[in-house]
Order: C-alpha cells, then sequence, then structure tokens
C-alpha cells in the first residue's frame, strides 16, 4: 500500500471536540478501508493567507492539521469523497510519500571512527585528502 501525507485546513470552532471528530472520523474511515493511519499531527490555529470561500461561506482563520497513513487508491478516492463533502473542512491536499518503505525511510549512515585525528599527517603533505587512506 502507497503512504501518503493528507494536509487539511479545517474551519475554526471554540470548541475543540469539532476537529477531534473530523480527525477521527478520517483516521477510522482509512482504518475501515484496510488502511493503517502512522501519525495525526495538529499544526494549531492559524490565519489563513487570503480569505477562502467554501460551502457558500467565507473563511479568514482554520485549524491546520495532517495526517500520515498507508492506504489502497481505492481508499485513497473514498477519504477524498468523505472529505469533500464534510462542511468543516476548507482545503485539503493529498501527497504520496512513497511506494514502500525504502522510499520513505532513509538508510542509515555509515560511520567511520577515526582515532587518527589528533595526530597530522607526517609524510609532508598539508591536509587528510591529500592522503591515500
Amino acid at each position: 500500500m502507497p503512504f501518503y501525507q493528507m494536509l487539511c485546513i479545517a474551519s475554526h470552532f471554540r470548541e475543540y471536540k469539532h476537529i477531534k471528530e473530523l480527525v477521527t472520523m478520517s483516521a477510522k474511515h482509512i482504518m475501515d478501508q484496510g488502511g493503517v493511519v502512522r501519525n495525526v499531527e495538529y499544526w494549531g490555529t492559524q490565519t489563513l493567507p487570503q480569505p477562502m470561500r467554501r460551502h457558500r461561506q467565507v473563511y479568514t482563520i482554520g485549524d491546520y492539521w495532517t495526517m500520515y497513513f498507508d492506504t489502497s487508491p481505492h481508499g485513497l478516492r473514498s477519504l477524498t469523497g468523505v472529505i469533500r463533502r464534510d462542511p468543516r473542512v476548507i482545503r485539503w491536499t493529498m501527497l504520496k510519500q512513497g511506494d514502500k518503505v525504502g522510499d520513505v525511510v532513509l538508510p542509515r549512515e555509515k560511520t567511520v571512527t577515526r582515532t587518527d585525528y589528533l595526530n597530522p599527517p607526517r609524510d609532508g603533505s598539508t591536509s587528510w585528502s591529500e592522503l591515500d587512506i
């Protein structure tokens, strides 16, 4: 299953329960489709860069949140349909992070331990890069 990130801007309410219901509904929808939710991050309430219209209303502030998940392309289309119809959502985007774990996770760096870093080269060369080690 491909790995996706969804960034969502929801309309701001004084009560936290509206954003909690939206996030819970989205995560449950992914899991019902056989997907896995990896992480949910709340970025806070922010002023929108410009007034945005959605569902016949104009919004100037919104709650930003993101969700990382694995799902099939069918599950992604299904989630997009649900998000599109939800009146709490102002804007959203889905970003494909990768097809496999190797596409997303970087390999570990190989660390070389040098014990001779305190001793300068003694063969007349001026830098370490000139040495053929």
